[in-house]
Parts: C-alpha cells; sequence; structure tokens
C-alpha cells in the first residue's frame, strides 16, 4: 500500500483565495493548545500575542519597523520562487547589502551630505546582488543546488560582518563592545512621522518595490518569461527564452531587494552595524513570501502579518512569560499550515492498494499429465 497525492481536476477558486486565511486561522488554534500545554491561559496568550502589540501608536510604527525588510525580501524571492529558483539564501543577501551601504559613511566619515544616503542604498542593492549571483551563476553555468550554496552562503556573510565589527570597524569609543561607529545624521533613513514614533521611510520603499515588481509580473515580457520558465522550462525554450538568463535575472532582484532591506535596517531602525542586525527576516521572508501567494500585493498584507507574530513574540514574553523560542514556533507553524492546506486544495489523496496477483495459468505438458493421471 502507498499514498499518493493527484492533482483535482477541478479546483476551488473560492478555497485557494482562502488558504491564507484558513492556514492563519490553524496557526491561532495550535498556538492555544501550545499555551495551554505550557500552562498559559490561551486566550490571555493569544490576546497578548495579537492584540496587544495593535494598541498603541508607537506600536504601529514597531509593527511598519519590522514589516519592511520582511516585505522587500519577501517580493525579491517571490520571483525566484516562481521562476522556480529557491534562493534560501536572502538572509546572507541581507546581511552583505548592510555591510556594502555602510561602508561609505564609515570609510568617509566627512562626506556628509544629502547625496550619502542615496549612495548608501545603491550599494546596499548592489552588494545583496552580486552576493546573490553566486549560486545564479553556479547553477546556471554548472547546474549546482541552489538551496544548499545560497543557504551556506548565509553563514559565510555573517562570518565576515562579526570579523569586520570586531576588527576593522570597531569602534573604538564601544568600550571593547563589537559594533561599528554610529551612523551621522545624513546616513541615517529619515522617519515618517517623528512627532508620533520612529517608522521610516524604509515601509515606503518596500511598497513601492511591491507595486514594481507586481506590474514586472503582470504587465510585461520579463514576467512573462519569469512565469513561463518557472512553470515549464521546456516550453520557455520553445518560445525562445533563456533559463540561464531568467536565473540570473530572479537571483539579481531578489538579492537587490534582501540588500536594500539590510541597509534600511542598519541605516533606520538600529543606526550601527553589529554582530547581529537581523531576527532572521531573510528566512522569515520565505513564509511571508508564500502567505501571499508570490503575488507580490499580497505579500505586502501577510509582511504585516509576520512583522506581527515578531512583536507579538515580544509582548507574550512580557505578558506572560514564555521564551523567544514561541515565536519561531508560531511562524513555522503558519508555514506548514499554508503549505498544508494548499496542497490539500489543488491535490487529492490516494491510498494505492496493491492488486492480489492472479494464479499462474497451467502449461500444455502440466495439463497433458494430468490427463495422463
Amino acid at each position: 500500500m502507498r499514498i499518493e497525492l493527484s492533482k483535482r481536476p477541478q479546483q476551488s477558486k473560492l478555497f485557494s483565495a482562502l488558504s491564507p486565511f484558513l492556514a492563519f486561522s490553524l496557526m491561532v488554534l495550535a498556538g492555544a493548545i501550545i499555551f495551554a500545554a505550557l500552562g498559559k491561559n490561551p486566550v490571555d496568550g493569544l490576546y497578548a500575542y495579537f492584540i496587544e502589540p495593535l494598541r498603541e501608536v508607537w506600536s504601529l510604527h514597531e509593527l511598519a519597523i519590522k514589516a519592511a525588510p520582511l516585505i522587500l525580501i519577501a517580493v525579491g524571492l517571490s520571483v525566484c520562487f516562481m521562476s522556480s529558483n529557491w534562493n534560501i539564501g536572502a538572509e546572507g543577501q541581507f546581511t552583505i547589502g548592510a555591510i556594502f551601504g555602510a561602508a561609505i559613511p564609515l570609510y568617509f566619515p566627512d562626506f556628509q551630505n544629502a547625496t550619502v544616503l542615496p549612495l548608501m542604498l545603491i550599494f546596499g542593492a548592489l552588494g545583496g546582488a552580486l552576493y546573490a549571483a553566486i549560486p545564479a551563476i553556479l547553477k546556471a553555468r554548472f547546474n549546482t543546488n541552489e538551496i544548499l550554496t545560497s543557504l551556506m552562503l548565509v553563514y559565510v556573510a555573517q562570518l565576515v560582518l562579526d570579523w569586520l565589527v570586531r576588527g576593522p570597524w570597531r569602534d573604538p569609543a564601544a568600550m571593547s563592545f563589537p559594533q561599528a561607529p554610529r551612523l551621522h545624521s545624513w546616513a541615517v533613513v529619515p522617519e515618517l512621522f517623528p512627532m508620533s514614533g520612529r517608522a521610516n521611510w524604509g515601509i515606503v520603499f518596500a511598497i513601492l518595490a511591491a507595486i514594481a515588481v507586481w506590474f514586472m509580473l503582470a504587465r510585461t515580457l520579463k514576467g512573462f518569461e519569469v512565469k513561463v520558465i518557472g512553470q515549464s522550462p521546456r516550453a520557455g525554450r520553445f518560445g525562445g527564452f533563456s533559463t540561464a538568463r531568467t536565473i540570473i535575472f530572479a537571483f539579481l532582484l531578489s538579492g537587490a531587494l534582501a540588500g536594500l532591506a539590510g541597509i534600511v535596517e542598519v541605516s533606520g531602525a538600529i543606526g550601527r552595524l553589529q554582530p547581529q542586525i537581523s531576527p532572521g527576516y531573510g528566512f522569515a521572508a520565505i513564509i511571508v513570501a508564500f502567505l501571499g501567494r508570490l503575488n507580490p500585493l499580497g505579500i505586502v498584507a501577510a509582511g504585516f502579518v509576520l512583522a506581527l507574530s515578531y512583536l507579538g513574540g515580544e509582548a507574550a514574553q512580557i505578558e506572560i512569560g514564555v521564551t523567544d523560542k514561541t515565536v519561531r514556533a508560531f511562524q513555522g507553524m503558519l508555514l506548514f499550515f499554508v503549505l498544508a492546506c494548499d496542497t490539500l486544495i489543488h491535490y487529492q489523496i490516494r491510498i494505492i492498494r496493491p492488486v492480489a496477483s492472479a494464479p499462474p495459468a497451467a502449461t500444455p505438458a502440466v495439463e497433458a499429465a494430468r490427463g495422463n493421471d
């Protein structure tokens, strides 16, 4: 006996549209069970996780700060995933983008004018794109597994950042703490509403990037090429599209947006380079991309949902005393339920039982022997 998944001949458009909401509801139900298993009141836990962070204006600003890198990275990943290129190394591209962008004010501290920040953003995107080009070229040229190469490069990027902030870029006035000097005022992403909170222009960049990528995918030949190559490389080659060029394009765009997210995070929310500049945005953005159904506009809403999980995790730690591992558990459950709902909506489970074999037919010689008996 074996279990198979077969594609449904008719797929429900209603359930396909409701899939992210079903996944979120199942995640909430599973979260209540987890809180109960930990000996906490499920109602108090869910309230602290999903409602408490939305009650204050400053919390909404923090929500925008955390949503911006998630949206930027996930929008780029959606292009990769749609073209069947599995970029799992956005966390590393995020880190290298932050390093490239921050290098300008760190190497040229006296260069202070209105051109500093635009140059930082350009260099951040360039750094992420160059780092993403490594697994892209390896796959396009040597057909290597981009999942492994992009993932391993994450740890290389983190080690490079750690070496820089403990060595060449360490702040002499930091009392031996491993961190770079604080960025000057011209190198900081401006706040949107300084009087009410610290949300910056990063969320605007993220929404504009989502709109631009949506337009590219929906209205341009390049977007059509990405979709065709992702669904059927053979059909794409018949149409004159290059699989190798699509791989390079998808990775470069994804890396550029991840690098842009990295420098926006460092020059906005953090203000300096330090050993840890991300709580795992590059990996959480994978959940955002699939929760948004690989649609850049849907990713905007999904980014706020995942950002809420970060704020809710912090609130739950304070209010009911759970550990920070709860945040990862909620995010992991959300990805699991998104994939499970999509699978069961588009495929049906079939149980294949072995067919009993008929007894072998007697040969003529055996029949003759029986007749003689």
